[in-house]
């Protein structure tokens, strides 16, 4: 056999291109979807995952917080007012046991004010899923608890962030307030996202008239000024209305106001997109306006909208519970992170319980915690900033 002719121009093996794993990991890249490659992002953002499960965390007590509380909500005693946190200890005599302090009640005579002292001689025994109150959670009755009394027969009672000025546990309230705070802004969002996407879309794909109209009425809603305007219509609201009225009422004038800045983001992504080469070819095929633009067109921004939506939820909460805190919104036998810190409005109340002031802390933690995975799942969602 005679040699190659041309030992210069040989074909050469092609060259290695790394590891398989690694070489199967860049191509995965090209073929995943686009939620995928939003949560290979957000994964990267360790304080944003680690607020995810915080907020994971809140929700689920905010869905069962009958299971989360220890007493009735409701339930009022005069001979507990004012009682301090009774701190919770975990070891007995060094072996592993729940307990806390008892206290007592001593008048003082000077101011008749009751003051409270811990008992370290006597201590209330506690246990993990224990049996307690009756709650409803999906139409059924359950009475398992988290943490409760060691002796369900036991008259004792405990009160891991102490009482208010009726006695009522505060810990049991801010379990319950968080569901009321929770779902207020989580409906808000819901209904301001689906007016925003709406109009929005509408102004942005036909444009003309309709964009005029959607848009001059977005611009009067910003122009108005936010707080003057909730408390307005909050104040216009009946003092008869029931707590469920109420409710109704706060989600929809908060809904009605927030939709206006998704609008904006939704208007100007329709009409970047309405002249994309792929949705030119999807009219000239002869689909339907609809699947242009809930098959073609909406699919591009739904890592946006729920990075939006997330970061709308913290301004709805704090937007409760300035309006509950003034007496404007959700009111008594309501609970809501506002309703609690009513409590805290006396000056005098919060020198005698400063404990008090503890929903608004779990305010702190609930709006940062979400704003801190809102702003991770933006970071994620937007491909420029990678």
């Amino acid at each position: 056999m005679s040699p190659d002719p041309n030992p210069e121009i040989a074909v050469q093996p092609p060259a290695p291109q790394g590891p398989p794993a690694q070489q199967e990991e860049v191509d995965s890249i090209y073929v995943a979807p686009n939620w995928k490659l939003v949560w290979w992002r957000f994964r990267k953002h360790k304080l944003a995952v680690a607020s995810t499960f915080v907020v994971i965390l809140i929700a689920i007590v905010a869905i069962i917080p009958g299971f989360f509380s220890t007493q009735d909500p409701h339930q009022d005693d005069a001979t507990e007012l004012f009682i301090p946190p009774q701190r919770l200890h975990f070891f007995d005599e060094g072996s592993l046991q729940l307990f806390v302090y008892a206290v007592e009640g001593v008048r003082n005579p000077e101011t008749l004010r009751m003051e409270w002292q811990t008992s370290t001689e006597e201590k209330i025994y506690l246990q993990l899923f224990a049996r307690g109150y009756v709650y409803e959670f999906l139409g059924l009755k359950f009475d398992l608890h988290f943490i409760g009394l060691e002796d369900p027969e036991s008259e004792d009672s405990f009160h891991l962030l102490g009482t208010d000025r009726l006695g009522r546990d505060q810990w049991s309230r801010l379990m319950f307030a968080g569901r009321t705070s929770l779902s207020i802004g989580l409906l808000s969002v819901i209904i301001s996202t689906f007016l925003g996407i709406i109009l929005g879309g509408l102004s942005g794909y036909y444009g003309g008239k309709l964009d005029m109209v959607i848009q001059r009425l977005i611009e009067l809603l910003q122009s108005l000024p936010a707080v003057p305007i909730w408390l307005a219509l909050t104040a216009a609201m009946p003092r008869t209305w029931s707590v469920e009225q109420t409710y109704l009422a706060i989600t929809v004038i908060l809904a009605l106001i927030g939709w206006t800045t998704l609008a904006r983001e939704i208007r100007g992504r329709f009409l970047s997109l309405r002249e994309e080469d792929y949705v030119v070819a999807a009219k000239l095929s002869g689909a339907k306006e609809a699947r242009v633009v809930f098959r073609h067109m909406m699919p591009t921004m739904y890592s946006h909208i729920i990075a939006a939506v997330t970061l709308a939820i913290p301004v709805m909460i704090i937007s409760e519970t300035f309006l509950s805190f003034l007496g404007l919104g959700l009111r008594p036998p309501a609970i809501s992170y506002g309703v609690l810190l009513q409590e805290a409005q006396n000056l005098q109340s919060i020198a005698l319980a400063p404990w008090l002031l503890i929903p608004g802390l779990a305010v702190v933690i609930t709006v940062l915690t979400m704003n801190i995975m809102g702003d991770g799942l933006r970071d994620a969602a937007d491909p420029y900033s990678h």
